[in-house]
Protein backbone atom coordinates (compact mmCIF):
# COMPACT_ATOMS: atom_id res chain seq x y z
CA UNK A 1 0.00 0.00 0.00
CA UNK A 2 3.27 2.52 0.92
CA UNK A 3 3.92 1.94 -2.28
CA UNK A 4 0.96 2.26 -4.35
CA UNK A 5 0.76 6.09 -2.40
CA UNK A 6 4.42 6.95 -3.16
CA UNK A 7 3.68 6.19 -6.72
CA UNK A 8 0.29 8.12 -7.10
CA UNK A 9 2.47 11.30 -5.16
CA UNK A 10 5.17 10.76 -7.51
CA UNK A 11 2.07 10.87 -10.67
CA UNK A 12 0.91 13.88 -9.09
CA UNK A 13 4.13 15.46 -9.04
CA UNK A 14 5.35 14.58 -12.68
CA UNK A 15 1.55 15.85 -14.00
CA UNK A 16 2.20 19.32 -11.88
CA UNK A 17 5.27 19.99 -13.43
CA UNK A 18 4.37 18.72 -16.75
CA UNK A 19 1.35 21.73 -17.13
CA UNK A 20 4.05 24.06 -15.32
CA UNK A 21 6.54 23.49 -18.00
CA UNK A 22 3.72 23.60 -20.76
CA UNK A 23 2.49 27.25 -19.57
CA UNK A 24 6.36 27.66 -18.86
CA UNK A 25 6.94 27.51 -23.02
CA UNK A 26 4.20 28.94 -24.27
CA UNK A 27 5.39 32.56 -22.22
CA UNK A 28 7.12 34.68 -24.86
CA UNK A 29 9.97 36.67 -23.05
CA UNK A 30 12.56 39.46 -24.23
CA UNK A 31 15.23 38.50 -26.29
CA UNK A 32 17.12 41.80 -25.52
CA UNK A 33 17.21 45.49 -25.35
CA UNK A 34 18.44 48.32 -27.85
CA UNK A 35 19.64 51.63 -27.30
CA UNK A 36 17.75 54.00 -29.28
CA UNK A 37 19.53 57.03 -31.24
CA UNK A 38 18.09 60.23 -32.06
CA UNK A 39 16.77 59.98 -35.95
CA UNK A 40 18.62 62.49 -38.62
CA UNK A 41 16.36 65.72 -39.33
CA UNK A 42 13.07 64.54 -41.24
CA UNK A 43 14.13 61.14 -41.23
CA UNK A 44 11.25 59.57 -38.67
CA UNK A 45 7.72 59.54 -40.16
CA UNK A 46 5.33 60.57 -37.25
CA UNK A 47 2.18 60.07 -39.37
CA UNK A 48 -0.15 58.49 -37.54
CA UNK A 49 0.90 59.27 -34.60
CA UNK A 50 4.32 57.27 -34.95
CA UNK A 51 7.04 57.25 -32.31
CA UNK A 52 10.29 58.10 -32.62
CA UNK A 53 13.40 56.65 -31.55
CA UNK A 54 15.31 58.66 -28.54
CA UNK A 55 19.01 58.75 -27.43
CA UNK A 56 20.18 56.94 -25.09
CA UNK A 57 16.23 55.00 -24.35
CA UNK A 58 16.39 51.27 -23.94
CA UNK A 59 14.00 49.34 -26.09
CA UNK A 60 12.67 45.82 -25.18
CA UNK A 61 12.96 43.57 -28.24
CA UNK A 62 11.12 40.22 -28.63
CA UNK A 63 11.52 37.18 -31.15
CA UNK A 64 7.83 35.96 -30.29
CA UNK A 65 4.67 36.42 -29.81
CA UNK A 66 2.23 34.93 -27.35
CA UNK A 67 0.48 32.16 -28.76
CA UNK A 68 -1.95 31.52 -31.61
CA UNK A 69 -5.12 30.47 -30.62
CA UNK A 70 -8.37 30.81 -32.52
CA UNK A 71 -9.46 34.18 -30.59
CA UNK A 72 -5.87 35.55 -30.29
CA UNK A 73 -5.76 38.64 -27.68
CA UNK A 74 -3.53 41.91 -29.61
CA UNK A 75 -3.00 45.30 -29.60
CA UNK A 76 -4.54 47.05 -33.02
CA UNK A 77 -2.24 49.82 -34.17
CA UNK A 78 -2.08 52.42 -36.88
CA UNK A 79 -0.02 51.92 -40.19
CA UNK A 80 0.04 53.12 -43.50
CA UNK A 81 1.63 51.02 -45.79
CA UNK A 82 1.33 53.54 -48.97
CA UNK A 83 4.65 55.02 -50.15
CA UNK A 84 5.71 57.47 -48.21
CA UNK A 85 4.27 56.21 -45.33
CA UNK A 86 4.70 55.69 -42.13
CA UNK A 87 5.38 51.98 -42.81
CA UNK A 88 8.64 53.05 -44.49
CA UNK A 89 9.48 51.17 -47.70
CA UNK A 90 7.30 48.46 -49.17
CA UNK A 91 6.00 45.60 -47.91
CA UNK A 92 7.82 42.39 -46.95
CA UNK A 93 5.51 39.84 -48.25
CA UNK A 94 5.51 41.17 -51.51
CA UNK A 95 7.82 44.19 -52.04
CA UNK A 96 4.59 46.16 -52.79
CA UNK A 97 3.30 49.42 -51.59
CA UNK A 98 -0.51 49.13 -50.60
CA UNK A 99 -3.20 51.73 -50.48
CA UNK A 100 -4.70 52.50 -46.89
CA UNK A 101 -7.88 51.84 -48.78
CA UNK A 102 -7.14 48.62 -48.44
CA UNK A 103 -7.63 46.02 -45.48
CA UNK A 104 -3.86 45.42 -44.97
CA UNK A 105 -1.46 44.48 -41.67
CA UNK A 106 1.40 43.51 -40.41
CA UNK A 107 1.74 41.53 -37.98
CA UNK A 108 4.94 41.36 -34.40
CA UNK A 109 7.44 39.19 -35.55
CA UNK A 110 6.50 36.28 -33.52
CA UNK A 111 2.91 35.98 -35.61
CA UNK A 112 4.45 36.66 -38.87
CA UNK A 113 6.56 33.76 -38.04
CA UNK A 114 9.40 34.17 -41.16
CA UNK A 115 6.71 35.03 -43.86
CA UNK A 116 4.31 32.14 -43.06
CA UNK A 117 1.51 34.20 -42.73
CA UNK A 118 2.50 36.19 -45.67
CA UNK A 119 -0.23 37.04 -48.47
CA UNK A 120 -2.94 34.99 -45.89
CA UNK A 121 -5.84 36.62 -44.74
CA UNK A 122 -6.57 36.99 -40.79
CA UNK A 123 -10.22 37.71 -39.00
CA UNK A 124 -9.73 40.39 -36.72
CA UNK A 125 -12.64 41.21 -34.02
CA UNK A 126 -12.82 44.49 -32.58
CA UNK A 127 -15.64 47.36 -31.27
CA UNK A 128 -18.23 44.26 -31.81
CA UNK A 129 -17.33 44.25 -35.39
CA UNK A 130 -14.78 41.38 -38.02
CA UNK A 131 -13.15 42.11 -40.83
CA UNK A 132 -11.05 40.05 -42.78
CA UNK A 133 -7.18 41.21 -43.44
CA UNK A 134 -4.05 40.25 -46.03
CA UNK A 135 -0.99 40.01 -43.80
CA UNK A 136 2.05 41.92 -45.84
CA UNK A 137 4.19 43.34 -43.47
CA UNK A 138 6.39 42.03 -40.65
CA UNK A 139 6.31 44.98 -37.45
CA UNK A 140 9.49 43.91 -36.48
CA UNK A 141 10.03 42.89 -32.97
CA UNK A 142 13.47 42.48 -33.10
CA UNK A 143 15.43 45.58 -34.49
CA UNK A 144 14.20 49.12 -34.57
CA UNK A 145 15.76 52.99 -34.12
CA UNK A 146 17.66 52.33 -37.70
CA UNK A 147 16.81 54.03 -41.07
CA UNK A 148 15.47 50.65 -41.87
CA UNK A 149 12.66 51.00 -39.44
CA UNK A 150 12.27 54.61 -40.11
CA UNK A 151 14.38 55.54 -36.89
CA UNK A 152 11.05 54.34 -34.64
CA UNK A 153 11.17 51.35 -31.79
CA UNK A 154 10.64 47.92 -32.37
CA UNK A 155 7.11 46.72 -31.82
CA UNK A 156 5.96 45.37 -29.09
CA UNK A 157 5.52 41.30 -29.57
CA UNK A 158 1.79 41.73 -29.43
CA UNK A 159 0.70 44.14 -32.41
CA UNK A 160 -1.89 43.99 -35.41
CA UNK A 161 -0.77 46.82 -37.21
CA UNK A 162 -3.61 47.60 -39.99
CA UNK A 163 -4.44 50.25 -42.35
CA UNK A 164 -6.96 52.91 -41.97
CA UNK A 165 -9.26 50.70 -44.03
CA UNK A 166 -9.30 47.85 -41.39
CA UNK A 167 -9.97 50.85 -38.54
CA UNK A 168 -12.48 51.83 -40.66
CA UNK A 169 -14.71 48.63 -40.93
CA UNK A 170 -14.26 47.79 -37.50
CA UNK A 171 -16.55 51.40 -37.01
CA UNK A 172 -14.00 52.64 -34.66
CA UNK A 173 -14.09 56.90 -35.01
CA UNK A 174 -11.19 57.75 -36.10
CA UNK A 175 -10.35 60.07 -33.03
CA UNK A 176 -10.01 56.30 -31.47
CA UNK A 177 -7.41 55.17 -33.83
CA UNK A 178 -4.11 54.06 -32.04
CA UNK A 179 -4.47 51.63 -30.00
CA UNK A 180 -7.09 49.06 -29.47
CA UNK A 181 -7.33 45.74 -27.72
CA UNK A 182 -8.84 43.30 -30.38
CA UNK A 183 -8.56 39.32 -31.10
CA UNK A 184 -7.71 37.58 -34.26
CA UNK A 185 -7.64 34.32 -35.69
CA UNK A 186 -6.20 32.71 -39.24
CA UNK A 187 -9.01 32.26 -41.66
CA UNK A 188 -9.70 28.29 -42.62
Amino acid sequence: MKNKAGSSVFLILLCVLYIFLSVEAQTCRPSGRIRGKTPPPGQCNTENDSDCCKDGKFYTTYKCSPPVSSHTKATLTLNSFQAGGDGGGPSECDNQYHSDDDPVVALSTGWFSNKKRCLKYINIYGNGRSVRAKVVDECDSTMGCDSDHDYQPPCPNNVVDASKAVWKALGVPESDWGGMDIYWSDTD
